[in-house]
């Protein structure tokens, strides 16, 4: 484990350059400050750990939404009720600055903190902080993309997005169109099939429809498909190929070439004339930030993923110190629900974060080699797996022949068994003294306090064998 060490004043030395030691107990925690981006599900019940936990953190979650929750699917009101009655329930809107949008962040190596500019959206105010440590939490399904397709936007029908749905849209008796056939098109013709006039649904790639658990049905010997299952992601898709057989639905492969005022224009010339046009198109999921954020060496993360996306066991990023992410790249987004993955990034990262606020750690990085050696790992592996054949998916960012950008390589207990043993030897520690052994302080432990229980070693023959599993 490399240790490089930086020296700041009140840390361990005295004026002539000699050693001294520190006047403090081993186990005495030095207060951190913590900016979390995003108050949804990872922000939130990072804040709840943080506060069930740890001491002397001080921890800012801001929300660029006017209330907590985040990306929520169906029911979607009932799950936002949950995650605000959460908030509410263990005092977390305390901690939470809503309708404020991170701007900028920027790294100062000299003091190692975070300079991050806030806009106050409620007032277009900007607002200055600084943290220690920056995590971000706003997610990988919340910025949502409209297809590339010239004149999309000159269209005077009503053009709706999947992801940012307008409640009060009516499309009962009208020609609609509905452009993708991921998740979220499976689940829209089939609602909207009923009601419409004509519904015109556009298949830009095969897509696989799962009959749901149904192994006992299907037959003795497997198969090589065209269209690998698993290549994009399995869809249950109730209803949806049924919707496709009524007398009002029709299904056009041909490729858009344009938007025109009235309508879509096909590559075969066919200009279909529509008074709703519904893109189920997926979000950017490059995972490049939505704001300047600017590393050691003024280096820019956009710039830095602007190829691929590359990330230690998607949680850190070399020349970004003390900067954790939630869901970063080749996270295990697609294994099923994301919640138990956001709980493990949070345990993860406040192991972290109590290993510097303990041992006075002023910065923290992962190795460009460890990062390069992971990414080997799973570039290769990805090779095996049908995530990697030819087609369009949103784990490729919507490419057809990758990279693979939000798939682990392996199962997700896998990930959660990865992650729980943090590979200290694959980061980069500064300390705040020239001593790394300087936190060990006047020879005391905090656990020789008189409230303590100075013979804990005592009890549980078993204390410390916990984490020893085969």
């Amino acid at each position: 484990m490399a240790i490089h060490h930086s020296v700041s004043s009140g840390g361990g030395t005295d004026p002539a350059g000699g050693y001294k030691v520190r006047e403090t107990n081993l186990g005495e925690p030095q207060s951190l400050r913590v900016i979390t981006i995003g108050a949804g599900a990872a922000g939130l019940n990072l804040a709840y750990q943080i506060e069930k936990h740890m001491k002397k953190i001080s921890h800012t979650v801001y929300e660029k939404n006017p209330e907590v929750g985040g990306t929520c699917y169906s029911p979607a009101p009932e799950i936002l009720q949950y995650f605000k009655d959460l908030a509410k329930k263990h005092d977390l809107y305390r901690h939470v600055k809503l309708s404020h949008k991170v701007s900028n962040a920027v790294w100062d190596e000299e003091q190692g903190i975070w300079r991050v500019s806030v806009e106050d959206l409620s007032t277009k105010a900007t607002v200055e902080d600084w943290c220690h440590f920056l995590i971000s939490g706003s997610g990988i399904l919340n910025n949502w993309k409209w297809p590339d397709i010239p004149g999309l936007h000159s269209f005077r029908g009503e053009l709706l997005h999947s992801a940012a749905w307008t409640p009060d849209a009516d499309w009962r008796g009208k020609s609609v169109a509905v452009l993708g056939c991921g998740s979220s098109g499976v689940q829209i013709v089939p609602t909207l099939q009923p009601d419409v006039k004509e519904l015109i649904t556009f298949v830009r790639t095969p897509t696989w429809i799962t009959a749901g658990f149904a192994q006992s049905k299907a037959g003795p010997n497997g198969a090589n498909f065209a269209c690998c299952v698993g290549c994009r992601r399995p869809t249950p898709g109730n209803g949806y190929l049924e919707a496709l057989t009524k007398s009002n639905v029709r299904v056009i492969t041909d490729p858009i070439v344009e938007v025109i005022p009235e309508g879509i224009k096909t590559s075969t010339g066919e200009v279909l004339k529509v008074d709703m046009f519904i893109c189920a198109t997926g979000f950017d999921i490059s995972f490049c930030p939505r704001f300047p954020m600017v590393g050691r060496n003024k280096v820019l993360l956009g710039n830095q993923w602007r190829e691929k996306p590359e990330a230690y066991l998607s949680l850190a990023v070399p020349n970004f110190p003390n900067h954790f992410m939630f869901l970063g790249p080749n996270a295990p987004i697609g294994h099923g629900s994301v919640l138990p993955i956001l709980e493990h990034t949070a345990k993860y990262i406040i192991k972290m974060l109590y290993k510097c606020q303990i041992e006075n750690i002023k910065a923290v990085v992962p190795k460009q080699q460890a990062v390069d050696d992971f990414n080997q790992h799973l570039e290769v592996f990805m090779k095996r797996t049908a995530w990697s054949t030819h087609c369009r998916s949103w784990f490729k960012n919507g490419k057809v022949d990758g990279p693979i950008v939000a798939l682990h390589p392996g199962s997700r207990v896998h990930w959660f068994h990865m992650l729980e043993s943090p590979r200290l030897e694959d980061f980069d520690w500064v300390s705040h003294t020239r001593n790394r052994f300087a936190y060990l302080g006047n020879g005391f432990s905090t656990r020789e306090k008189e409230e303590e229980d100075s013979a804990y070693y005592f009890d549980n023959p078993d204390h410390g064998f916990e984490g020893i599993k085969y």
